[in-house]
């Protein structure tokens, strides 16, 4: 008789990252978003701010969760030290494009994995990218197509935005938003295992 593995849990409403695992054969039992305030704190750097957020996106999630695997990740656009904000207005993409065009930045993915036994594992997976200086009227079409809404930095590397992609040095589905490599290797890691297809 064998015993039924615990569920894996997705805590993310991000229909990218569902669509990240399915890419490589992983469909979580269920999808239960944590909603936790995601500011910075004061002081906070990029790569701590998006470790912590996924961690206590887990957290969030693992006490209504127990016994069960639970994966949560964050992504942050960085341009130096300075956090972009997840754009949800006109104003929010105006002032990321104005700091991302024609420069490098930085993409920072936390991601974080609860296990069944309780215990936390967690990672930043850091990417650098470069942005090509954008004309006028690139610039205004982007803002008039409301791809950037709601995402980190104002922007989607598998939207329109690609297009203004000249380097990508790390992850490209960190960028998306979630290491692929990373978090398989943090789930089997854990003792996840895949289930197998039913005949």
């Amino acid at each position: 008789m064998t015993v039924a593995q615990p569920s894996l849990v997705l805590a993310s409403a991000s229909p990218r990252r569902l669509d990240l695992l399915a890419q490589v054969g992983v469909t979580p039992d269920r999808v239960d978003p944590a909603d936790i305030d995601e500011s910075p704190l004061r002081d906070e750097t990029p790569r701590r701010h998006a470790l912590r957020l996924a961690q206590e996106k887990a957290r969030a999630v693992a006490a209504r969760s127990p016994g069960d695997f639970v994966l949560a990740a964050d992504t942050v656009v960085a341009v130096g030290r300075r956090i972009l904000p997840k754009a949800e207005t006109e104003a929010d993409v105006r002032y990321c494009l104005k700091l991302l065009t024609g420069r490098a930045h930085k993409v920072l993915t936390g991601v974080a994995l609860i296990g069944p036994d309780g215990t936390l594992s967690s990672r930043v997976i850091e990417t650098r990218v470069v942005f090509k200086r954008l004309s006028d009227s690139e610039f205004e079409s982007y803002v008039a197509s409301g791809q950037w809404r709601g995402k980190a930095g104002g922007y989607g590397v598998q939207g329109v935005a690609g297009g203004f992609i000249v380097d990508l040095q790390g992850s490209y589905p960190s960028v998306v938003g979630l290491p692929l490599y990373e978090t398989l290797c943090m789930l089997e890691g854990k003792g996840w295992t895949r289930r197998e297809a039913a005949a």
